[in-house]
């Protein structure tokens, strides 16, 4: 049998959970029209500019990007061939190749869009019993009729491993903790920190690229 007070306290707690829920803001839908307008087909990605002090960093993270795009729908012109093209129109220079109208660049290879990709953080930090890696990366696609851009995103990850505490003794877990910072300083997480983020701006929900014509989910995932 229900009683009045189990009643009350049933009504108030629904209350003051529609009140929690109308307090909380959602989080703001990105604008797609532009993208929408101009339903890209085909992207090419140039090379990617480096701010980081890791001069390898911009072209091993090059290879990271056609995969991820091309699951997502779209034609992605192989990233070599568009680097060795650029060489030969003699924009060997990735900075230079940023500065440049978007609409000339895609002209050199018939593409509706292209994405520029620039590096703000790519480094691993060692303080004795951690070391931490961070990625960061700048995206923006622009299209390649107007120049106007359709879509952009900043993302960061970040990676400390930490041993695993098993109970065992408290100076071994010390050891093992300077073993597994000095890995992670000696070989960084670059490469799968740069694909997390890539995920995370591809396909994040509600920011990532929309689907492309290519996908069976083109106008429906936005």
């Amino acid at each position: 049998m229900i009683t009045m007070p189990k009643l009350i306290r049933t009504a108030l707690v629904g209350l003051s959970l529609l009140a929690l829920s109308a307090c909380v803001n959602p989080p703001a839908k990105r604008d797609f029209s532009a993208m929408r307008a101009h339903h890209p087909r085909s992207i090419v990605i140039v090379p990617v500019t480096n701010s980081s002090t890791q001069v390898d960093a911009a072209d091993n993270f090059l290879v990271t990007l056609p995969v991820p795009l091309a699951e997502k729908g779209y034609y992605v012109f192989p990233v070599h061939m568009v680097k060795r093209v650029m060489e030969d129109e003699g924009l060997a220079d990735a900075d230079l190749v940023h500065s440049a109208d978007a609409r000339k660049v895609a002209a050199l290879f018939g593409a509706d869009a292209v994405l520029f990709a620039n590096i703000q953080r790519w480094d691993s930090q060692y303080a004795i019993l951690a070391t931490t890696t961070t990625v960061n990366i700048g995206y923006t696609l622009k299209s390649g009729t107007t120049g106007q851009t359709l879509w952009q995103d900043n993302l960061e990850t970040v990676y400390s491993p930490q041993a695993q505490n098993s109970g065992g003794h408290p100076l071994a877990m010390l050891v093992t903790q300077l073993v597994v910072a000095a890995m992670e300083r000696a070989a960084p997480s670059y490469l799968p920190l740069a694909n997390q983020a890539n995920t995370v701006a591809f396909y994040g929900a509600g920011h990532g690229i929309p689907s492309g014509p290519y996908d069976q989910r083109f106008g429906k995932d936005y």
